[in-house]
């Protein structure tokens, strides 16, 4: 299940097992909720459980870093398996997400 919290300045997102179209509307309100009402700099998607991400994960973490980026912020990807680096570098987002082993 998704998971959000807020640990000093980041918005951390826990993915879930399957980040799909079904799963994405629901990440996409909850992590603005958060950017909106909390103070937040960064976020941080944590992709330690997630095993399939589809097109619709890349549209998450793009539209939260177009988000962040106007303040300065940045968007970190950590517990990314090999699968998901793939699916990172293939769409480009390893040049505007930063990946962290």
């Amino acid at each position: 299940m998704e998971d959000f919290q807020v640990i000093d300045n980041c918005l951390m997102v826990k993915l879930p097992e399957e980040v799909d179209h079904y799963r994405a509307a629901y990440i996409c309100e909850n992590a603005d909720k958060f950017l909106i009402r909390e103070d937040v700099n960064h976020v941080v998607f944590d992709f330690e459980d997630t095993r399939f991400m589809d097109s619709s994960g890349i549209g998450i973490i793009m539209g939260r870093y177009r988000k962040i980026a106007c303040f300065g912020g940045r968007v970190y990807a950590i517990h990314a398996d090999r699968q998901i680096r793939r699916i990172l570098a293939l769409s480009g987002l390893n040049k505007v997400v930063e990946i962290l082993d």
